[in-house]
């Protein structure tokens, strides 16, 4: 890449002298959404989404950080910088760069089919594209919002009826949200575990409408969360905190319940296929709709998808990267550190 250089601390702009999502502490990083894999500890200063804001001082207990709405310029030693909706989650934004007529854009994570919560995915067009792969096989296929909102909608209707607790798990960040807004409350109360209730809280400061929650007590009373739903981390599953709730029965939304034998391993009794990061259509579609002449892929099948676009006359490079994607999520890679 001539505008954007891949170094051991990350994507990096020396034309601005800055990072786009580094891994180890530098000046000025610029951030594609607040995810722990991407937002991490010990920059000097970072600039990320207003609706990323917020959460990153909260989780990383700092006070210097900037933001941009989407669309909005901020010109850096004469190299323009914006953030573009990237569809991943609330907050998250594609970092487009450009300088002397060159455009680089870095998707960070992203989604193209909409959920309904989340700002959609808008494709922006340059000559280097830097596209995640978490999900680069032509098996992975998300099916519509519409469906998914039934299944997880009948699954805790019939445990309400059985008055049996309904305890559903995804990221406090992005997934427990959309969980939320998928979920029905005319069937039942909605309650969420501290993490969640963390970020709700800030979303909601911040002006996003999310369906009325109420935080988990710590005295937990087993009958008051009967035929409840109760929105919680992956990190929840089978501590002395979720077994307060007996009897329950647990879901795991993930992309990687699109794989034969993932629910077993995570040892739960439902898994609902939703994802946040973009399927094998998503990926495709963005990387033509960038047309883009060089693209690079990061996290997840990159050697795979980038073979597989160099077979179909598109130019493409795998990179080493230390993103997670959704792994951590059925206990593979590093586990995000979720607050109490």
């Amino acid at each position: 890449m001539s505008l954007l250089k891949f170094t051991s601390k990350g994507i990096f702009c020396p034309q601005a002298n800055v990072y786009l999502d580094p891994w180890k502490p530098v000046g000025k990083a610029i951030i594609s959404h607040a995810h722990a894999d991407h937002a991490r500890w010990g920059m000097k200063n970072y600039l990320c989404h207003n609706l990323s804001k917020n959460i990153i001082k909260h989780r990383l207990k700092t006070e210097h950080v900037e933001s941009l709405p989407y669309n909005k310029t901020v010109n850096i030693n004469g190299v323009k910088f914006s953030f573009h909706p990237a569809g991943h989650i609330i907050g998250s934004a594609q970092i487009k760069v450009e300088y002397k007529g060159e455009i680089s854009v870095f998707t960070g994570d992203y989604k193209v089919k909409k959920d309904g919560l989340v700002q959609p995915f808008e494709p922006v067009k340059c000559h280097t594209l830097i596209t995640e792969s978490t999900f680069g096989l032509p098996v992975y296929k998300w099916e519509d919002e519409t469906i998914l909102k039934e299944k997880i909608n009948n699954w805790w209707k019939q445990n309400n009826e059985n008055g049996i607790t309904s305890i559903i798990l995804g990221y406090s960040l992005g997934k427990a949200q959309r969980i939320l807004h998928a979920a029905d409350p005319s069937i039942g109360p909605i309650y969420t575990h501290g993490a969640v209730e963390n970020i709700n809280e800030i979303l909601r400061q911040d002006g996003v409408q999310l369906t009325a929650t109420a935080r988990v007590s710590k005295d937990i009373s087993n009958d008051q969360y009967k035929g409840a739903l109760i929105i919680c981390p992956p990190s929840s599953l089978g501590t002395p905190w979720m077994k307060k709730f007996r009897p329950y029965k647990t879901a795991i939304c993930s992309g990687w319940m699109a794989i034969r034998g993932a629910r077993r391993r995570r040892n739960v009794d439902t898994g609902f296929v939703m994802s946040d990061h973009a399927d094998w259509d998503d990926l495709n579609y963005a990387v033509k709709a960038s047309e883009a002449e060089k693209v690079y892929v990061t996290h997840g099948y990159s050697e795979i998808y980038a073979q597989w676009l160099n077979e179909h006359n598109i130019n493409a490079e795998p990179l080493v990267t230390e993103y997670e994607g959704e792994l951590s999520e059925i206990g593979e890679g590093n586990t995000l550190k979720e607050e109490i």
